[in-house]
């Protein structure tokens, strides 16, 4: 990995200074700090994060989310406890949620029967769309 500045004084001067856990360690010239390069860890990119986090507002369960985006539920867990995400309470809708692609999306929509009755969004996920329809509990 590539190291550009000092984190302690931003300066660009800095020299090679022993190696600490099969990590190369450097000490800046212009204030004497010695740091290591942090290693990186596996980013996810922030189209999924939103989409996670969409889905759970939607009403869908993290392991639900997991298997649709192939994210770990733990992951969602700690997005949803960052960005502290809460969801609607009592509500007498649950969400259905289908995953289809361009032709079985235009003809779902073709049936007048799906498009009374309830809410639908829907939502590109990749190369298919994600079809999230609203329905009320029965009593």
């Amino acid at each position: 990995m590539k190291i550009n500045l000092c984190p302690n004084c931003n300066s660009d001067q800095y020299i090679k200074s022993g190696v600490v856990n099969d990590r190369q360690r450097y000490k800046c010239k212009s204030c004497g700090y010695f740091f290591t390069v942090n290693k990186l860890g596996k980013r996810i990119d922030d189209y999924y994060v939103n989409k996670a986090l969409q889905l759970y507002l939607e009403g869908l369960t993290y392991r639900e989310i997991e298997r649709i985006l192939g994210i770990s539920h733990v992951s969602i867990m700690n997005w949803v406890k960052k960005y502290n995400i809460k969801r609607p309470y009592k509500t007498d809708y649950h969400p259905t949620y289908k995953i289809l692609n361009a032709n079985e999306l235009s003809k779902y929509f073709q049936n007048t029967e799906n498009l009374s009755g309830a809410g639908v969004l829907v939502t590109e996920l990749g190369d298919k769309f994600m079809l999230i329809k609203w329905e009320r509990f029965r009593d």
